[in-house]
């Protein structure tokens, strides 16, 4: 096959594009999904003569909300192609997320297979959200400080050893056998001594979570440093670069897969250690807020700050992996989340 003036040479090996929606199948696609929806509206409705009405307003006029949107938005996609192929790509998973949910209702609330108050339902969890949105946002900053607090100085503490040990083969001498030994030790096995040694309960979450995050950063970054090829740094001192430029110009670069690799590593720790964290000394936070929870038995609070932690931390990790794409130009799509 030959190619024509001017032609992109890449366009033999790209993905083809996928092929356009038509308006009947994406019509298909919404009327399942607004059937789903309904079918979840009648369960509850049918369900909440036995509960409270309080409990099942807000759950009734989500439903019905989701329910009127999909309907009157599907004129658009007739005229609009970009929200048709859209529509098709998200209404399979939405249609089993209220499916889902209906399950989920008819479980808890309807035949009470499981038993209460530990297993509330939907439409407990989402009343315990609205009605609690106060101390849920405040619980929510407070992680967001908290965790962002310890998981730079982890990060920076990462790297900097990171870097000492995979550069210099001394420090790489007597620190590999610190880092074997302290490294594996689980963060929240410090919590013990944190709380006797630090002079608050926030400087010890701080310092968990940073310890959580120091060892994963380290580990990457060493690795990636000293793995860096040899055909690079001999290019480099060839045409005369000093120490300073084989760091941090070839080896840094070099190592970044394996140092995003260990924020990923770290952040998934950070999390952990965040809650476990909260739940021994701080006196705000989500994972405050659900120990304060449990002990009142107020277990559809506890559902609704699982379900911001979800969100929340779902959140870190994609900016973090929008980050790694940008900075990674050529391994973009490598690692989809």
């Amino acid at each position: 096959m030959t190619l024509r003036n001017g032609d992109d040479a890449t366009a033999l090996i790209s993905s083809p594009k996928p092929p356009p929606v038509s308006v009947a199948a994406s019509l298909r696609t919404l009327s399942i999904f607004a059937s789903s929806v309904a079918l979840a509206l009648v369960v509850h409705l049918i369900i909440a003569r036995n509960e409270p009405p309080l409990e099942t307003r807000f759950y009734s006029i989500f439903l019905g909300s989701v329910l009127v949107i999909a309907v009157i938005t599907a004129p658009a996609q007739i005229f609009w192609p970009r929200l048709r192929q859209l529509r098709q790509n998200l209404h399979p998973i939405l249609t089993a997320a209220a499916l889902l949910l209906c399950l989920w209702e008819v479980i808890t609330s309807g035949v009470r297979l499981l038993p209460l108050p530990y297993f509330p339902g939907p439409a407990k969890v989402l009343h315990s959200l609205i009605s609690d949105r106060m101390l849920l946002f405040d619980s929510t900053w407070h992680s967001l400080l908290l965790l962002l607090s310890g998981y730079a100085l982890g990060v920076i503490a990462g790297l900097i050893t990171g870097l000492c040990i995979g550069w210099s083969p001394p420090v790489r001498y007597w620190g590999m056998p610190l880092l074997k030994v302290v490294g594996p030790i689980p963060a929240t096995a410090w919590i013990p001594l944190a709380m006797v040694v630090s002079p608050s309960t926030m400087f010890s979450a701080v310092a968990l979570i940073a310890l959580a995050v120091w060892f994963p950063v380290t580990m990457l970054t060493a690795s990636g440093i000293s793995n860096t090829r040899a055909s690079y740094l001999d290019v480099a001192r060839t045409l005369g670069a000093g120490r300073g430029y084989l760091i941090f110009r070839v080896a840094v670069p070099a190592a970044l897969p394996n140092i995003f690799i260990g924020l990923f590593m770290g952040l998934g720790a950070s999390f952990l250690t965040l809650v476990v964290a909260e739940t021994v000394g701080v006196k705000s936070g989500l994972g405050w807020y659900v120990s304060w929870a449990q002990g009142w038995a107020e277990y559809g609070k506890v559902f609704a700050a699982l379900v911001i932690m979800a969100a929340f931390f779902s959140t870190i990790m994609t900016v973090l992996f929008k980050v790694r794409d940008r900075m990674l130009v050529w391994q973009k799509g490598v690692i989809k989340w």
